[in-house]
C-alpha cells in the first residue's frame, strides 16, 4: 500500500511525476519500511516526525482553508466593484450621449430626422458616435479643431494667407501643440517659396521670418512660441527695424499726391502751418477741429502725402481701429505708441528707447493723432512723456516734434464707467495740461453735405446745441426725414426699404453694402435689426454656434445653455447667422496693420466649418481675403458676472444695422437711424445724422414707448418738493393722531407686570377687577380713571414730531429739499417742542 502526500487546499495536487515514496509492488523498489527508515531515521524520531509532520500539515490545511475562504470573499468584492464601476462608466457614457442627443437635437438641427442613425449622419456621412456628428456638427469643439481651419483653408488660400492664419492662430487662439501645428502644416505655408528656391532649409528660414513679421505686427514676438529657431542671415531686411521697414516703404498713391489741390481756403491755411512747422524741424503741437463733414481726414490724407513724397517719415494714428484703417498707413493709437491699457497721471508708453517704435519716432517728421477726442488725457500725456525721453528734451512738448491731433468734441466722447459729466470732461484732452499750447486750426465748411446747406446748418446746430427743444428738452426732428411709427412693426419695414432697396439684385456689390447701414443706441435694437435683415437676403444660411465656459468654475456650476444665453456687449452671439455676401465687422484688432482692426467692415465669401473666407471691404484694405478662426473671447468688464466669462466664436457680426458709436469716424452716404430708445450720450444724434452725405439719404425711426406713452397721459402733475413733503407730514401726523389711543393701551398691556400688578389691584379693586388691565377694554378703562381723556394722548407730539422728520428725512434722501422747506421745518419742530406746564395749562 502506497503512502499518500495530503494536498492543501487551494494548491494542485501532486503529479504522478512527483517524487515521493516508491512502491513495494515495483520491482527493486524499497518497501515503505525502508524508505521511512532511510528517510527518518530510528523508530522514536520516525513517530515523532510523523506526528510533527501531521501537525504541521493540520495547521496548513486550515491557514489555506481560511486563505482561500479570504479569497472567495476579495474576489467577490472585487467582482461587485468591478461590475459597479462598469455600471457606473456605462452609466456615464449613456448620460454624456444623452446630453449630445439632447444638445444636438434642440441646436438648429436639420427637421425631419427620424431616428437615432439619421441624428448620427452628418452631410450623407454616418458617424460612429452622437459626439462625432456634434463635433461635425460645430455643436461642440473638437480637439482638432486648429488643425482642421488649417487644412480646411489649404483648399481655398495662398500660402501667404495660410501663414497669416498660422499667425493669428499662435496669438489669438491659445494653441496646445505649436510645433506640432508647426510640423503639419509647414508644406502648406512654404508652397509659394518651395517653388523659386530648392533649399529646404532656405524655405523654413522664409517662411519664419514671413511669420515673425506677423506676428510683430499683432504685438508678440515669435520668441515666445516653441517655433524653429531663425538664422539671422537668412533676413534680408539688414538689421533696421520693421517699424521703420514698413514705414519708409509705403507707398504715396496718385490720388493722395493730387489732393493739396483740392483744398478749400480753411484747409489750406491749416496744411500751410503744419507743413511749416515739419520744414522748420522745431516742433509744434496742433489741434484740428471740425464737425463732422469739414474734411479733416482729407487733410490728413493730403498731408501724409505731402510728406511721404518728400522721402520723410510720417506716423499715422487713430482712436478707433476704423478712423485707422482709412488713412493710409494706419494704426491705433494703443498699438502703434505701445499705450497701456490701464494708464494713471505721469505714466508713459511701454517702448523703450533701444525698440523699433523708439527708433521710427526719433525718425518721424510728422505724427498724426486722429479721433483724440475719444481718448484719454493720460495717454497722450503718456505719449509726450516717452518723447521726452527718447529725445532727450525735457520740458519741451513732444520732444519738439510736429504733432498733429484731431476731433470733434461735438461727437460720442471715451466713455468713463459710471462717471459724471464733471468726470467725463476732466478725462478728455480739453483739461491736460498740453490744451494750451496746442494751436487750434478750426474746420467750418461742410464737405460732406455741400450740396445741402440747410442740412449742414442744421447738423452744425445740433452739434453746437443751438438746435431748438420743446419744453422737455428734446429736439425736433424734421416731418421730411421721419419715418411714422405705426407700432405694428410696419414702420420699421419701411425704414429698411428705404436703407435696403433692391436688396436681391445687389447682395453681391460690395460698394452696395458699405455704403448704407441702420444705426441705433442699443445692441438689442441693432440686433433685432440684423436679424431681420438676415431672413430677408437670399442664399442658404450657416450657423456657427460658440463654445462658452465659466473658466472659474470647476464643478460646473453654469450650465452651457444658461451661458450661451449671455451675450455682454462686445461679443459675437452664440448663434451666429451667416450668409455668402452678407455683411460683417469685426469685433477684435487681430492685425491692424494690415487691415484687420475693431470695426473694419468686411464681406462673408465662404464657408469652412472652422474658419471663414472673409474680404474687406472697406480703407485702404480694400479687397484684401483674409480668413477668420474662431478666438477666445472675455467681455471687456470682468465685473458684470460673478464669474469669468468665456466664448470661443469667430470675432465677428452681422453689420446691416450697427451701434452709433461703432459708426463713428465712418462716412456712410444712406443711413437710417432706429431709435426704440432715446440718445443717452453726449454726440449720439449728432454723430447718426452727421454720417450721411444729405439730407435726402437719411430716414430716421423715432418710437416713444407705448407703456411710458400711456403713464406719462394718465399720470397726475408731479409735486413740487416742499408739497411733497407737506402732504406727507400731515398724512403720517393724522395716522398718528388716530392710532395713538390705541398703541398707548397696547403698550400698558405689555408693561404690566403679572404678579405685582394683580396684588396692587386686588387691594385697590377688589379680586374681581384684578385682570381687568390685561385686555383693551380693561386697559382703556384703567386709563380713563387713572388720567382721563389726556392719559390716551400722552406723549403725543414726540410722536408727530418723529413722523414729521421721518417724512423730511425720506424727501431728502430722493431729493433736495428747498431752503424755504428746511425753514419751514425747523419751525414747525420748534412749535411742537412744548413745555409740559403748556400741556398742563391747556
Amino acid at each position: 500500500m502506497s503512502t499518500t502526500h495530503p494536498f492543501t487546499v487551494g494548491e494542485p495536487a501532486a503529479s504522478s511525476h512527483a517524487p515521493g515514496p516508491p512502491s513495494k509492488d515495483g520491482p527493486g523498489l524499497e518497501s515503505d519500511g525502508e524508505y521511512l527508515s532511510r528517510t527518518l531515521g530510528d523508530g522514536d524520531q520516525q513517530e515523532e516526525h510523523i506526528n510533527a509532520s501531521q501537525q504541521g500539515n493540520d495547521q496548513r490545511i486550515y491557514e489555506n482553508q481560511n486563505h482561500a475562504h479570504e479569497q472567495r470573499h476579495e474576489t467577490r468584492a472585487e467582482r461587485r466593484a468591478k461590475q459597479r464601476a462598469d455600471k457606473e462608466g456605462e452609466t456615464v457614457k449613456k448620460i454624456q450621449g444623452n446630453v449630445v442627443k439632447q444638445r444636438a437635437r434642440g441646436k438648429n438641427i436639420p427637421e425631419g430626422k427620424t431616428s437615432f442613425e439619421e441624428l448620427r449622419t452628418v452631410d450623407g456621412v454616418l458617424c460612429d458616435s452622437f459626439r462625432e456628428a456634434a463635433e461635425r456638427l460645430g455643436l461642440i469643439e473638437a480637439d482638432n479643431t486648429l488643425d482642421e481651419s488649417l487644412i480646411e483653408s489649404t483648399q481655398f488660400a495662398m500660402p501667404a494667407l495660410l501663414r497669416r492664419l498660422f499667425a493669428t492662430i499662435l496669438v489669438f487662439c491659445e494653441p496646445c501643440d505649436v510645433r506640432g501645428l508647426w510640423d503639419r502644416h509647414l508644406e502648406a505655408m512654404s508652397d509659394d517659396y518651395r517653388r523659386s528656391h530648392t533649399c529646404s532649409k532656405a524655405v523654413e528660414q522664409m517662411v519664419l521670418l514671413d511669420i515673425r513679421g506677423m506676428l510683430e505686427s499683432m504685438g508678440k514676438d515669435i520668441a515666445l512660441f516653441p517655433l524653429p529657431d531663425i538664422d539671422e542671415t537668412y533676413d534680408t531686411t539688414g538689421g533696421k527695424a520693421r517699424e521703420v521697414t514698413e514705414e519708409s516703404t509705403i507707398e504715396v498713391d496718385a490720388h493722395d499726391a493730387a489732393l493739396a489741390s483740392s483744398l478749400n481756403h480753411e484747409q489750406r491755411l491749416a496744411y500751410d502751418e503744419i507743413l511749416a512747422a515739419v520744414d522748420a524741424g522745431d516742433g509744434g503741437v496742433f489741434f484740428v477741429d471740425g464737425p463732422g463733414g469739414t474734411g479733416k481726414t482729407f487733410l490728413y490724407r493730403a498731408l501724409l502725402a505731402k510728406v511721404r513724397g518728400e522721402g520723410k517719415i510720417a506716423v499715422a494714428t487713430a482712436t478707433s481701429g476704423v478712423v485707422a484703417s482709412i488713412m493710409p498707413g494706419g494704426r491705433t493709437a494703443h498699438s502703434r505708441f505701445k499705450i497701456p491699457l490701464s494708464i494713471e497721471d505721469g505714466a508713459s508708453c511701454s517702448f523703450t528707447k533701444q525698440s523699433g517704435t523708439a527708433k521710427l519716432l526719433r525718425m518721424a517728421s510728422l505724427i498724426l493723432w486722429d479721433e483724440a477726442s475719444m481718448t484719454k488725457r493720460q495717454a497722450v500725456e503718456a505719449l509726450d512723456n516717452s518723447m521726452q525721453d527718447i529725445m532727450g528734451r525735457q520740458h519741451q512738448p513732444f520732444g519738439e516734434k510736429t504733432v498733429v491731433f484731431g476731433g470733434d468734441f461735438r461727437q460720442v466722447l471715451l466713455v468713463v464707467r459710471k462717471g459724471s459729466r464733471g468726470q467725463i470732461i476732466y478725462a478728455t484732452l480739453r483739461s491736460s495740461y498740453l490744451w494750451k499750447g496746442m494751436r487750434q486750426l478750426r474746420l467750418v465748411t461742410n464737405k460732406r453735405a455741400h450740396n445741402d446747406p440747410w442740412f449742414a446748418d442744421y447738423l452744425l446746430r445740433v452739434g453746437n446745441g443751438t438746435e431748438e427743444t420743446d419744453e422737455e428738452g428734446n429736439i425736433r426732428l424734421p416731418q421730411d426725414i421721419c419715418v411714422p411709427p405705426t407700432g405694428d412693426g410696419v414702420d420699421l419695414e419701411k425704414l429698411i426699404d428705404h436703407v435696403f432697396p433692391a436688396l436681391d439684385h445687389n447682395m453681391s456689390d460690395p460698394n452696395y453694402m458699405t455704403s448704407r447701414a441702420i444705426l441705433s443706441t442699443k445692441n438689442d435694437n441693432v440686433d433685432k435689426i440684423n436679424t431681420r435683415m438676415i431672413e430677408r437676403f437670399q442664399g442658404e444660411e450657416k450657423i456657427y454656434h460658440s463654445f462658452d465656459s465659466a473658466e472659474d468654475d470647476p464643478h460646473g456650476y453654469y450650465a452651457p445653455e444658461f451661458l450661451n444665453n449671455l451675450t455682454p456687449n462686445g461679443l459675437p452671439p452664440h448663434a451666429l447667422k451667416l450668409k455668402i455676401n452678407c455683411p460683417i465687422i469685426l469685433l477684435r484688432n487681430i492685425d491692424p496693420a494690415n487691415g484687420l482692426c475693431n470695426g473694419t467692415r468686411l464681406m462673408v465669401r465662404g464657408f469652412q466649418r472652422n474658419a471663414i473666407d472673409a474680404e474687406i471691404v472697406l480703407g485702404q484694405h480694400a479687397g484684401r481675403r483674409v480668413f477668420l478662426p474662431r478666438i477666445p473671447l472675455c467681455p471687456s468688464d470682468d465685473d458684470i458676472f460673478p464669474f469669468k466669462f468665456k466664448r470661443k466664436q469667430f470675432p465677428i457680426r452681422l453689420s446691416f444695422a450697427m451701434t452709433i458709436n461703432k459708426a463713428q469716424g465712418q462716412t456712410i452716404p444712406i443711413v437710417g437711424v432706429y431709435l426704440r430708445d432715446p440718445i443717452f450720450s453726449h454726440g449720439q444724434l449728432y454723430v447718426a445724422l452727421s454720417r450721411a452725405t444729405a439730407k435726402r439719404n437719411i430716414k430716421i425711426l423715432a418710437i416713444k414707448d407705448d407703456d411710458k406713452e400711456s403713464a406719462s397721459d394718465s399720470s397726475p402733475v408731479a409735486l413740487s418738493a416742499f408739497s411733497a413733503f407737506l402732504l406727507g407730514a400731515i398724512s403720517k401726523s393724522v395716522a398718528t393722531i388716530l392710532t395713538y389711543p390705541l398703541i398707548r393701551c397696547k403698550v400698558m398691556i405689555q408693561a404690566a407686570d403679572p404678579d405685582d400688578d394683580d396684588e396692587d389691584e386686588s387691594e385697590r379693586t377688589g379680586p374681581g377687577n384684578s385682570r381687568h388691565t390685561k385686555t383693551m377694554l380693561g386697559a382703556m378703562h384703567a386709563m380713563w380713571n387713572k388720567e382721563g381723556i389726556p392719559g390716551f394722548f400722552k406723549g403725543l407730539h414726540a410722536q408727530i414730531l418723529k413722523a414729521v422728520l421721518s417724512s423730511a428725512l425720506l424727501l431728502m434722501i430722493k431729493q433736495k429739499i428747498s431752503k424755504f422747506t428746511l425753514i419751514s421745518l425747523l419751525a414747525l419742530r420748534r412749535y411742537l417742542f412744548v413745555s409740559r406746564k403748556r400741556i398742563k395749562s391747556a
